[in-house]
């Protein structure tokens, strides 16, 4: 036991350093929003996207987030918690209390809207410092804000006409279902180059660079403050 011991403070606080999580947290949320979009874009059955929720695009995602934290990566850790715990909560409305609100479809859909909302809130400085990480991330959180307002918008009009809030009933929940594909698509390329690269000796999937640096007011933030981009 003592041996145990001296040894793993020899090695110090840092002697488990988990693999790069952003793969597979970014494959765990592309592949549940893509279930969802599916089903808002009038293609997917409902309901089929929930175990995916709670399993994959939730607690997977968690998970990941947790390991970004241990890989001291503020933004990693931030957006991957985040969404993991969207998933989770969105996962447990649907299942748990929409059917209490089935009678009162405004309020179902306004709820929503909301709750859409809230999160664009989130995903807005999200998208504004993904640029410092690289144009794949970007691309990600872009598509992703285009989605969310576009939901957004989406069920408050179907709140306004007391229709069901799917995207058979409202257009621009339909179109937000196909900006989720494309949103899902863009998380899969970006976990795709994650592994492919990591395993590659040599990069073969392209991200692009942290495009930070060459945005002139951007740029100008980082020259005054003595900072570099952190990407």
């Amino acid at each position: 036991m003592a041996v145990q011991e001296e040894r793993g403070g020899a090695r110090g606080a840092d002697w488990w350093l988990p693999a790069d999580p952003a793969p597979l947290g970014l494959a765990a949320f592309a592949l549940t929003t893509f279930m969802l979009s599916g089903h808002n874009a009038d293609f997917i059955p409902d309901e089929v996207w929930i175990p995916l929720a709670f399993f994959y695009g939730g607690l997977v995602q968690l998970l990941a987030g947790m390991w970004e934290y241990r890989n001291r990566n503020v933004f990693g850790a931030t957006a991957f918690s985040t969404y993991g715990g969207f998933w989770l909560s969105l996962g447990v409305f649907v299942a748990i209390f929409s059917g209490q609100l089935a009678a009162h479809v405004s309020d179902l859909s306004s709820a929503l809207g909301w709750f859409l909302f809230s999160f664009a809130i989130f995903n807005t400085y999200m998208l504004l410092w993904s640029l410092r990480v690289s144009g794949a991330v970007f691309a990600v959180f872009l598509t992703l804000e285009i989605t969310e307002i576009l939901l957004a918008i989406g069920f408050w009009i179907a709140a306004h006409r007391g229709v069901a809030p799917t995207g058979a009933e409202v257009g621009w929940l339909k179109a937000g279902g196909w900006a989720g594909v494309i949103t899902a698509a863009t998380a899969w390329y970006a976990s795709a180059a994650g592994v492919i690269n990591n395993m590659a000796p040599r990069p073969i999937l392209p991200v692009w660079p942290s495009p930070w640096g060459r945005i002139g007011v951007l740029a100008r933030m980082d020259s005054g403050s003595g900072r570099g981009t952190g990407a």
